[in-house]
């Protein structure tokens, strides 16, 4: 690392050290936490405890298909299959508008005070979201879960 001081350059470099520590610091205490989950639900003796529990930490675990602060409209996206669209806000207002291909707002859905929730969208076709939050917001598409008919 080379420092070179420059007014409040020094400043600006240690913030930026700083926050690429915590950064790193919260990757490493998310993916033990993951692991720990992992462990837990291997341990169940229970096949049908053991899968929710997975299905549990899947759900805890994975990436946001779509983060940010604020607004955003989301590009198109095309789904063949319902899916499952869950919305976490981590600030006193959250609006998301799921829209068809021309911009038509299908689904006015909110939070109010943070949280989470979700909304299936069940028939295939072109989406797109246009999300209004005061804060921090998270958005999951996910596959609905489908079972097979017995034969």
């Amino acid at each position: 690392m080379v420092v070179r001081i420059i007014g409040n350059s020094l400043v600006v470099c240690f913030v930026m050290l700083m926050s690429m520590e915590q950064a790193s610091s919260n990757q490493n205490n998310r993916s033990e936490k993951a692991a720990q989950a992992l462990q837990t639900c291997y341990a169940l003796t229970d096949q049908k405890q053991r899968l929710a529990c997975y299905d549990k930490a899947a759900q805890r675990f994975v990436e946001p298909t779509y983060k940010g602060r604020l607004g955003m409209v989301t590009e198109p996206f095309n789904l063949k299959t319902p899916h499952r669209l869950r919305f976490r806000s981590y600030g006193v207002i959250f609006v998301l508008y799921l829209r068809d291909e021309k911009g038509r707002v299908l689904q006015n859905l909110h939070i109010g005070g943070g949280g989470e929730d979700e909304y299936v969208i069940k028939n295939p076709g072109t989406y797109s979201l246009k999300i209004h939050g005061s804060a921090r917001w998270e958005v999951w598409l996910e596959p609905t879960k489908t079972t097979k008919p017995k034969t």
